[in-house]
């Protein structure tokens, strides 16, 4: 399949490995994965924060940068701005587009994929060669979670990840407290949710904290380092991306900030 990967504006500016591992998990399933030169931001901060108008451009440059027919599907490491490509981008265009924005967004919304989704659900895998030997908890988003409905595919994933101890996050769907501009606005707020988020995380006595949003896990490890938890948060494609012959290596890593040359390239 000829894949088009979406990069994010986290992923482009901060999380650069979740990006490396998601075309590097593909393209070592047999696709071809191609990376649009001109992409830009989805428009989803604009639009959360009421700003409905001013993403046009970007929600007609997501279209015209992905509405090739021969790109087959569209990856993002986010549940969150594949969300926003999904709900919001229709929204946009309905209100304040043309009638060709609307027939593009239509266009490429249909193969618009969250990462686990596309695997599990498109691809139909869920043992994708992985190599993980540690301890490993999973928080599952509110994107991912509550708009795109992802339900347990990225456990899917984990489950079948070699030698994995994959253990269970209590109260895993309660929000991290991050939320964009929400972890400004409300700081209090916000700061009171991640705290108990972090509890527990920290609960699990596991090395690693995963989910499929670098957003959220920005907001978890920042409060993992605080504390100097000793646990780090990784994005759920760079777990996916190891293997026995190019694993992830933790030691030496900073708390809340793991990073691995063998999924950057």
């Amino acid at each position: 399949m000829r894949i088009g990967l979406f990069a994010t504006c986290l992923g482009d500016t901060l999380f650069p490995d979740a990006v490396s591992a998601t075309a590097l998990l593909l393209a070592r399933l047999g696709h071809e994965v191609v990376f649009p030169p001109g992409q830009t931001c989805c428009g989803q901060m604009h639009v959360n924060t009421g700003y409905q108008r001013e993403p046009v451009p970007l929600v007609r440059n997501y279209a015209e940068q992905f509405g090739d027919p021969s790109i087959e599907a569209v990856v993002m490491p986010s549940g969150s701005c594949a969300g926003s490509v999904r709900h919001q981008h229709e929204i946009v265009a309905r209100r304040y587009g043309d009638a060709a924005l609307r027939a593009g967004v239509a266009d490429v919304k249909a193969k618009t994929y969250e990462l686990s989704e596309l695997l599990v659900d498109v691809l139909g895998v869920t043992g994708v060669g992985a190599y993980f030997p540690h301890r490993v908890t999973y928080h599952p988003t509110c994107h991912s979670l509550r708009m795109l409905r992802v339900g347990d595919k990225p456990l899917k994933l984990l489950r079948a990840v070699e030698d994995i101890d994959l253990v269970e996050l209590p109260e895993a769907d309660s929000c991290c407290g991050f939320g964009g501009t929400f972890a400004v606005k409300n700081a209090d707020t916000s700061t009171a949710m991640l705290q108990d988020k972090v509890a527990h995380v920290t609960g699990t006595g596991a090395d690693v904290c995963t989910a499929g949003d670098s957003s959220c896990l920005l907001h978890i490890g920042g409060g993992l380092s605080r504390i100097k938890a000793g646990t780090r948060t990784l994005h759920l494609a760079q777990i996916l991306a190891a293997t026995r012959s190019k694993p992830y290596v933790l030691d030496g890593a900073p708390a809340g900030a793991a990073r691995s040359p063998e999924v950057t390239r």
